[in-house]
């Protein structure tokens, strides 16, 4: 019952594929859709029951071996972070499916679609539950492996198979990085698992291979986080891919970088005290301002958003090199309301183009009058982004800025509100763009988005208010995540002892 969430997203992995085969043969083309959402459904309804059990426990060990984890051992180890991240994944993995009926209904290879989302969201709640490096490597793998197909799932076109191929090469660049910094690392210790590495690492002293392998982890990782210099397979991947792609993408898969980078640096690294706080928060800052100066250059609206979320991954970076209770819950939180209100963004922008069949931004200028509630929709989203007051997004930046002035880090603080400023500068042009402006001729046969697209941006667009409105419960369970993260002697004497 431990495993049950995950379980779940495997079982319907194997099943999705041989169910769509007999809906197939019996002329019933719904059968994958209705199975990928059961299946994401079923592994939801399971994580109550595991929070419960984390909470209980603090730390959750599964492994196959024996009741105990040996230095040579894989496990699962589950801690509140691990659910935390779980949760955000399975239910955006679920809205995106859900919102994916009607978008993709004119697309073939549905059975094919439908496995590769659970695909990916099984590999990120793998990645979020492993309990050593070779573990998370083998789910970020499959991951991966699903999110490269996903991206040139419409392969007819050029452009999805020429950013699914960047994207590959780029991410097998990371994930080659990070399996030779986990060779440096057993090579030094004789274990990959979190607990052993953290204690066997304090016991010897800092040298060239340490700080290697922890630059190789970073840079690593920081492929698919989208770490600017390492970002520019982003862009192309989420203006490509199709739009509930994008929102699993921009809103989840990004964030499995930055939790592998929590994982690593604060459990195996920061015993030791190494000085990569200082590195992070100047790679966080520069990535923020790349973000910032390529989406105000853009024309296309996909494009945009993909640039918006490396500046925010920018902001969730720098809360994780402050490195203090405060600043991380404000990272974790920001990394619940950024999946949130990115995956609002992309829907509304695949309503757009499911109508209007273009991403040009002044080919989508007055859409709003012909389009008003996927724009008031879009407006919920791209506002919270921008931070206003009163909505999630502001609540989690405002958190990571008085964490990071609490710090003592004045300047890289005050460069972070002015990154904030910069995103609402070119938000605010385009609702201007969307809404005020006449629409073109052209929109003159458009309607409003198709209902069950509606629903989903509903569910979205009220919770991007419902947490800016009332965020006690929402930052409590970002603060008890992070607190476990921090939770480093408890993590380590659940396996070590």
């Amino acid at each position: 019952m431990l495993t049950s969430t995950l379980d779940v997203l495997f079982l319907f992995i194997v099943a999705t594929p041989l169910i769509g085969i007999l809906g197939q043969k019996f002329g019933f083309r719904n059968l994958p859709i209705i199975s990928a959402i059961i299946g994401f459904v079923s592994s939801l309804a399971f994580l109550p029951s595991l929070y419960t059990q984390v909470s209980e426990s603090g730390v959750l060990i599964i492994t196959l071996e024996s009741s105990s984890v040996s230095l040579m051992g894989t496990c699962l180890e589950i801690d509140l972070l691990s659910v935390f991240m779980a949760g955000i994944f399975i239910s955006i993995g679920l809205l995106t499916c859900t919102y994916s009926i009607r978008y993709m209904e004119h697309d073939t290879r549905l059975v094919e679609y439908y496995t590769l989302l659970l695909v990916v969201v099984g590999g990120m709640v793998g990645v979020s539950f492993a309990g050593d490096l070779f573990t998370l490597f083998i789910f970020w793998e499959i991951m991966c492996l699903g999110s490269y197909a996903l991206v040139a799932f419409r392969k007819g076109r050029w452009e999805p198979v020429e950013a699914g191929f960047k994207y590959l090469i780029m991410s097998s660049a990371g994930s080659a990085l990070v399996l030779y910094a986990m060779s440096l690392l057993y090579g030094m210790t004789g274990s990959l698992n979190f607990a052993y590495l953290s204690v066997m690492l304090s016991s010897l002293p800092n040298n060239a291979w340490v700080y290697l392998a922890l630059a190789l982890i970073i840079v690593g990782f920081g492929v698919l986080a989208s770490i600017a210099p390492f970002h520019t397979w982003l862009p192309d991947a989420h203006a490509a891919a199709p739009s509930p792609v994008s929102a699993i993408l921009s809103g989840i898969v990004i964030k499995v970088g930055a939790y592998a980078l929590i994982r690593c640096l604060l459990l195996v690294f920061m015993p030791h005290q190494l000085a990569w706080q200082s590195v992070l928060m100047i790679l966080a800052i520069f990535t923020m301002f790349v973000g910032n100066i390529m989406a105000l250059l853009q024309k296309d609206i996909k494009r945009l958003l993909g640039f918006s979320s490396i500046v925010n991954m920018g902001y969730i970076i720098f809360a994780l090199s402050i490195q203090t209770e405060q600043g991380l819950a404000g990272g974790t939180f920001h990394i619940l309301n950024h999946a949130i209100m990115k995956a609002l963004l992309f829907l509304c922008v695949g309503s757009y183009t499911y109508r209007t069949k273009t991403r040009n931004l002044e080919g989508l200028v007055g859409i709003g009058r012909k389009m008003p509630l996927t724009t008031a929709f879009f407006a919920i989203g791209a506002l919270a982004v921008a931070g206003l007051p009163g909505l999630n997004g502001f609540m989690s930046e405002i958190t990571i800025v008085i964490a990071g002035i609490d710090k003592g880090w004045l300047i890289p603080t005050i460069l972070m509100v002015l990154n904030i400023l910069l995103s609402m500068a070119y938000y605010l042009r385009l609702i201007h763009n969307l809404i005020v402006k006449k629409p073109v001729k052209s929109f003159e046969r458009i309607n409003e988005a198709p209902k069950s697209m509606l629903g989903i941006m509903v569910i979205l667009a009220a919770l991007c208010v419902v947490i800016g409105v009332y965020p006690g419960p929402f930052m409590s369970f970002a603060e008890t995540a992070a607190r476990a993260a921090l939770n480093v002697q408890s993590y380590i004497e659940a396996v070590v002892g």
